[in-house]
């Protein structure tokens, strides 16, 4: 049995650990205290922010995040079928996003009949989430490939997730919705729909959807960059955020926007 032939295998490697293996995070949703020895050097805030800025230029889509209304308040539409009993309920609905101010502020199509502008016109407030999604897979996995090997689970089947989505980036603006009301609102709506091609047939004016272009004018941001242990996790200021310039986030790159890059590897997330 392969578990038993090669037991004296398997107690060195418990004892000393497997050689060439990348460590394992040790804190994941948190980062350490400051006393605590580390081996990586954890982005400070702003650096974080000039990464999540880099994220929301490169991102078309979010997560609109609202909560419904305590009473309907005969706003409703009777094609709406809406279960009793949803007030106070929250829900996140994806959407377009774009980054047509380049101030730290989404641009959206708010297309008004849709729930999330709904909840929001009758109170609610509103989140907008994203995260980075790596172009390219890293060059190897960080895995328990020894196990699998171990239990004879040599073949893997096709990965559907082919990185550690736990360790990558993502974020949550917590703002309120203003009307834009551009001097230039063909450049505004050229911006959105190179983008978003397909957003040309309910642009502003459009006969399917009243809509319009509104700002997620950012007052939070809640900032997850990976592991703790090499990652900052926390607030960012938004003053920060939104100070933060178009040369900075072009000079950084995120993981996975290159071939190459090494899962779980701190010095990927950036080139700050």
């Amino acid at each position: 049995m392969k578990l038993l032939r090669h037991f004296p295998f398997i107690l060195l490697a418990a004892g000393l650990g497997l050689p060439g293996q990348a460590a394992e995070p040790q804190h994941i949703l948190s980062n350490p205290p400051v006393s605590a020895e580390s081996s990586y050097r954890i982005p400070t805030a702003y650096e974080s922010a000039v990464l999540g800025r880099r994220i929301l230029a490169l991102t078309p889509l979010g997560t609109l995040s609202t909560v419904f209304p305590s009473s309907a308040d005969g706003h409703l539409s009777g094609e709406e079928h809406r279960p009793a009993g949803l007030g106070g309920v929250p829900i996140g609905l994806v959407d377009y996003v774009a980054d047509c101010e380049d101030d730290g502020n989404p641009t959206i199509l708010a297309i008004n009949i849709a729930t999330s502008f709904q909840n929001v016109k009758q109170g609610s407030n509103i989140s907008l989430s994203q995260r980075w999604t790596p172009r390219y897979p890293p060059d190897k996995r960080i895995k328990s490939s020894f196990i699998d090997w171990l239990l004879g689970r040599e073949e893997e089947p096709e990965d559907p997730v082919p990185y550690s989505a736990a360790n990558l980036p993502r974020f949550s603006l917590l703002g309120y919705l203003e009307k834009i009301d551009s001097a230039t609102p063909e450049a505004l709506a050229a911006c959105f729909v190179d983008k978003h091609p397909d957003a040309k047939y309910w642009l502003p004016g459009n006969k399917i959807h009243e809509s319009e272009f509104v700002r997620l004018v950012v007052t939070q941001v809640y900032w997850i960059g990976g592991f703790g242990d090499r990652a900052y996790i926390g607030w960012i200021d938004p003053a920060d955020w939104k100070n933060v310039t178009r040369e900075e986030w072009e000079a950084v790159r995120l993981p996975g926007e290159k071939k190459g890059w090494k899962e779980w590897s701190s010095s990927s997330l950036s080139d700050l």
